[in-house]
């Protein structure tokens, strides 16, 4: 009876300490690039309890409030998180530099170590010396392993020989090769093959099978971070390397290219052989010692400079975007809180509407859905009391869900005319490194500055500063009535040297800082394509950089310019954290719309840290999904927090938000079911039957410290779309289908175009038009 009796304690204590686990899930990345670490370990500390996790550095683990969860990453430093009351638990690992032997920095060269622990495994041929032949214990071994290098199937080499290769044969079908996949992509969508890149060349995935195996030399398969970060989203299920016995060495190989302005890495040089000699307007070779004075470290081997008759040859494999992961439904019972920050930003949609007049493939994370439904006005009134910016909500039928609502949130700051401007202190920072000499490049910059000196009047003053391998000052503040000396300093730019972008922040935030004007417009405006190589440069780097610099009281205007080596992520983070604004400039029609149309917005603060905080009712509203903003998201308790840095808005910008709404009562496919609770219990007021939500809003005065709060409610009323409504869901639609969200209900760009013909209203400026055509022109590629 006594036994009896200890096994039914045991049980239920057992019982119940099970009760208390639930699921933690969350994210591991790389502090310095936040890219995510496939593979990290997450364990429960003191058990053999863990998880891996996956590709994109998600896992999902059962733990208890008293457990302290510990990850590790080979190369990072560890980090201990105790559970508590945490249902999400995502941690940036730190680079653990002390522990690792050796550091291997790749820029444009190729990736060969295969010492870089946890990212590579390697398969060589078997080379014995004298000695080792003798060693008869050893022969057995050493026959085995060139057998397999040397068989007829190059699949064969892999199987069973590096950890996370998976080699299966076509169903014994004859001349049909066998699949290799990488481990974490087998249960991704769309083509799951490999890169392949055969003695420093990308080849076709179907030379693995027609390679003699007999010349190979070694074979490295790159797996997780390390095959994105270095061959970007082509190295996304991973990468072969393969050397062969008869790979020469090369001169050209060794050499930098660069084309049309372009730096083309060593192993994307099967690029050049693309080009037709009816391509190439002209070509140069620098040897080393000129070629590392022009451009810097990346050409120490000497460099080979090609331009094009067209004079933009397209190159989008080094391009860097932050991920993005898309909001989902939060339920209201749960959550009614949505908290986030504004974001005025417009670089997403020109730089799409750059990769589709190119025909290229569209990066997803390079869609921003806000910044592409900012891109355009609406139709909102001017304040018109003592706050900066009039508020404007909407309810209506979502165009592409029947059973949903969409709601629209917009602000309208307050336009002031240019001679109502305050002095202007104006830094020009300027990038005129090597990889800024393209046409799309430095030239249209200089361009695009003309039209802003141009509006600039007598109190205005300008100083230019500009960086490649170091900064420098070359035009002292400088007033607006003397555009000649201002133009002549542009025009005189030329590009050449690496960059050295943090230096160039340092010195124009010092020179702002020294001509400071009290009560004035004080703004240093960036114009670089962001790839940063010299100095501070990671995103990491340049976000503690700002953030130190915007103490000032200097505003940032960030302009991206060209492509191929374009920086998205890191001009954000720039944008962002030094209270200003980001646009991307593609050609002069952008250029007249940011420095021209919008120039008091582009220059003049009109209110910082600018959030909102919608609160829905929980009688009205059964679940809801911000579309966008997700970089931009707050923690509910930052929205009073006034040392929680948000957005600002510029005189005459729009900001619209839009939500997508399940009322109460509807069955979602998006919504699943959840467990009762057991010591909270929501009690809903009934006070406010007639109102779907309140918004809140905070802002402080540019020059203040402490936010003022506005309030609007709105009714639930459900009225006709407007045009304006109308056109701004086309536009988040589009940018959905880009993004390949799940939430756009397998809607057809057909959908978006006849949306955005019924929204297009009172087209002035063309541009609601020129988005109809984008469409159009993205559904024929």
């Amino acid at each position: 009876m006594k036994a009896l009796l200890k096994i039914i304690i045991v049980l239920a204590i057992s019982i119940q300490v099970q009760a208390q686990e639930r699921l933690i899930s969350g994210k591991v990345t790389s502090a310095s690039d936040n890219l995510p670490l496939a593979g990290a370990n997450i364990l429960i500390k003191g058990t053999s309890k863990g998880v891996v996790a996956n590709f994109d550095g998600l896992y999902q683990i059962k733990a208890k409030p008293t457990d302290i969860l510990v990850f590790n990453y080979v190369g990072f430093v560890t980090q201990e998180k105790k559970v508590g009351n945490l249902n999400t638990i995502s941690i940036a690992l730190q680079e653990d530099v002390s522990r690792l032997e050796e550091v291997v920095v790749t820029g444009y060269a190729v990736q060969r170590r295969s010492a870089v622990t946890g990212s590579v495994s390697a398969v060589k041929a078997y080379s014995p010396s004298a000695s080792q032949i003798k060693r008869q214990k050893q022969k057995a071994y050493h026959n085995k392993l060139a057998s397999q290098i040397q068989s007829n199937s190059l699949s064969k080499a892999l199987q069973g020989q590096v950890a996370g290769v998976n080699v299966t044969s076509n169903s014994g079908v004859p001349s049909t090769n066998s699949q290799i996949r990488i481990r974490g992509i087998s249960s991704l969508s769309g083509n799951k093959e490999p890169l392949v890149v055969i003695d420093d060349v990308v080849a076709p995935y179907k030379e693995l099978e027609e390679i003699n195996s007999k010349s190979i030399k070694a074979i490295d398969v790159l797996k997780g971070t390390a095959s994105k970060t270095i061959y970007g989203s082509r190295g996304a299920n991973g990468v072969i390397l393969i050397s062969t016995k008869n790979n020469k060495t090369n001169k050209e190989k060794e050499l930098l290219y660069i084309v049309d302005g372009v730096p083309i890495k060593k192993e994307n040089n099967h690029i050049i052989e693309s080009l037709r000699e009816s391509d190439i307007n002209s070509k140069k070779e620098y040897d080393k010692s000129d070629a590392k004075t022009k451009f810097g470290k990346i050409a120490k081997n000497g460099c080979i400079v090609i331009t094009t008759h067209q004079g933009n040859f397209r190159i989008n494999n080094n391009e860097s975007y932050a991920v993005i992961e898309e909001n989902s439904f939060e339920r209201t019972s749960l959550s009614p809180l949505s908290t986030f920050s504004i974001d005025v930003d417009k670089a997403s949609y020109s730089n799409i509407r750059r990769m589709i007049n190119n025909g290229e493939t569209i990066e997803p994370d390079a869609v921003k859905i806000e910044e592409m439904v900012n891109y355009f006005d609406y139709n909102y009134p001017q304040p018109t009391d003592e706050h900066p910016f009039s508020i404007n909500t909407e309810v209506a039928k979502t165009p592409w869900h029947n059973d949903t609502k969409i709601v629209k949130i917009g602000l309208q700051g307050k336009t002031y005319a240019n001679e109502e401007l305050p002095p202007s202190n104006l830094t020009f920072l300027l990038d005129v490194s090597g990889s800024m000499s393209s046409q799309n490049k430095l030239p249209l910059l200089k361009s695009a500055f003309r039209l802003l000196v141009n509006q600039l009047r007598e109190q205005d003053k300008v100083s230019i500063v500009v960086y490649a391998g170091a900064a420098g000052v070359v035009l002292e503040p400088t007033s607006g009535k003397q555009k000649e000396k201002i133009l002549s300093a542009l025009n005189n730019l030329n590009s050449g040297g690496s960059t050295a972008g943090g230096a160039g922040i340092k010195l124009a935030y010092k020179l702002a800082e020294k001509h400071y004007k009290k009560n004035g417009n004080n703004r240093v405006i960036l114009a670089t394509d962001g790839d940063f190589n010299v100095g501070a440069s990671s995103d990491k780097a340049m976000e503690t950089l700002i953030e130190e610099k915007r103490k000032s009281g200097v505003f940032l205007s960030v302009l991206g310019f060209g492509y191929g080596n374009y920086k998205d992520s890191k001009l954000e983070i720039l944008a962002d954290k030094g209270n200003g604004n980001h646009a991307y400039i593609d050609n002069m029609q952008e250029a007249q719309k940011v420095f021209g149309k919008e120039f008091g917005g582009t220059l003049f603060t009109i209110a910082k840290d600018v959030k909102i905080q919608i609160e829905f009712n929980p009688n009205k509203v059964q679940a809801y999904r911000l579309i966008g903003y997700e970089n931009r998201m707050l923690e509910d308790e930052d929205f009073i927090d006034d040392t929680k840095d948000a957005g600002e808005l510029g005189s005459g910008h729009t900001v619209t938000a839009l939500y997508e709404v399940i009322p109460n009562g509807v069955k979602s496919d998006y919504l699943k079911d959840v467990a009762d609770l057991k010591y909270t219990k929501t009690k809903v007021a009934q006070n406010y039957a007639d109102e779907l939500f309140t918004v809140k809003f905070r802002y402080k005065k540019p020059d203040g410290d402490k936010s003022i709060e506005m309030v609007h409610v709105q009714k639930n009323t459900i009225s006709e779309a407007s045009e304006d409504l109308k056109f701004a869901s086309a536009v988040a639609l589009f940018g959905m289908q880009l993004r390949q969200s799940k939430y756009h209900n397998n809607s057809k760009t057909e959908d978006v175009i006849e949306l955005a013909k019924q929204g297009r209203g009172n087209d002035k400026d063309g541009y609601r038009a020129e988005f109809m055509r984008l469409v159009s022109s993205y559904q024929n590629l």
